[in-house]
């Protein structure tokens, strides 16, 4: 089948490997290159990279709906006229005229089991609300976001102590699986499923506002959301002033009557939350340092019980 993949970070390459290996992949789109960390070095997103090594020919268009990019594009799709669009994590909304175009249509490999969790962030928004499964859902796309008919999905069961980035991995390797699954079918056709709008969530694009550690929540919702931006983007407090990125932390046994936020053991890096319950932080980032466990943190740094987070 000729196929066009449409897809940007990491979450994407796995599908792309897999289809290279079973179909005729003609073309890739991504979102252009940017400068990345401090030396603001041009670099390919992982798709493109991923094009580039299979001898792909990639395209970027800064939009797909309007301007010179999105009639260059639409016309270089055109001209490909693929049976299949296939799309993951890609970053732009398709117009319809992108979506009619394939004789089977855009298929879109979406890393929540819908219609939860729609959006840009469903990995770490299962995570933060403590589900005990996820999954990938192989849907149909249309105008609405992430609103079309499925037609396949995969299931995932979420340990107590998976961190985003982990989830985040298997999901991966499951979409590659589905979609292969779903080409397979599509010649002769696959029976597709409504979603219902009642049952839908949305999880949006995380700002970096979102990851502050809000110690006011009980326990087990603060080590949720930390294991849910874990690692990236990650969650943060302040200490003494700075920042301080958390990747990961523990249910711990102790309790206290101490403000929230307030460091209940010294030794143990033991925060209060709003439950009177503690988390134990256990993997930490210092302001312009590595990431590192708590106990190598702790011992190049003093840490007075008492001390209160989030300043």
């Amino acid at each position: 089948m000729n196929i066009v993949f449409m897809g940007t970070p990491d979450f994407a390459v796995g599908a792309l490997d897999a289809l290279v290996k079973k179909h005729n992949v003609q073309a890739v789109f991504t979102q252009p290159d940017k400068p990345k960390n401090r030396g603001k070095k041009i670099v390919f997103s992982p798709v493109k990279q991923c094009a580039v090594d299979n001898g792909i020919e990639v395209y970027q268009p800064l939009s797909m709906r309007k301007g010179e990019d999105a009639e260059a594009a639409f016309e270089a799709l055109q001209r490909l006229s693929p049976d299949c669009i296939v799309v993951a994590a890609y970053g732009q909304i398709l117009p319809e005229r992108v979506l009619s175009l394939p004789k089977y249509g855009c298929i879109n490999i979406h890393a929540s089991l819908l219609p939860k969790y729609r959006g840009a962030a469903p990995i770490q928004a299962c995570i933060i609300d403590g589900e005990t499964q996820s999954g990938v859902t192989v849907m149909m796309m249309e105008k609405g976001l992430d609103t079309g008919d499925m037609l396949l999905k995969g299931t995932v069961d979420i340990p107590v102590e998976m961190t985003a980035g982990e989830l985040h991995d298997r999901l991966a390797e499951l979409g590659a699986e589905l979609i292969i699954k779903t080409l397979d079918l599509l010649p002769d056709g696959i029976t597709a499923e409504k979603q219902d709008d009642a049952l839908s969530c949305y999880a949006p694009v995380i700002s970096k506002e979102m990851c502050k550690i809000d110690f006011s929540q009980p326990a087990e919702k603060v080590y949720n959301f930390i294991r849910g931006m874990s690692p990236s983007p990650c969650a943060y407090t302040f200490l003494n002033g700075k920042r301080l990125k958390v990747y990961f932390s523990t249910l711990s046994d102790i309790t206290s009557e101490l403000p929230v936020g307030t460091i209940a053991d010294e030794k143990r890096f033991s925060v209060v939350c709003g439950d009177g319950k503690c988390v134990d932080l256990t993997s930490v980032q210092g302001e312009g340092g590595k990431r590192m466990s708590a106990d190598d943190f702790l011992r190049g740094n003093k840490i007075e019980k008492g001390t209160v987070l989030g300043q």
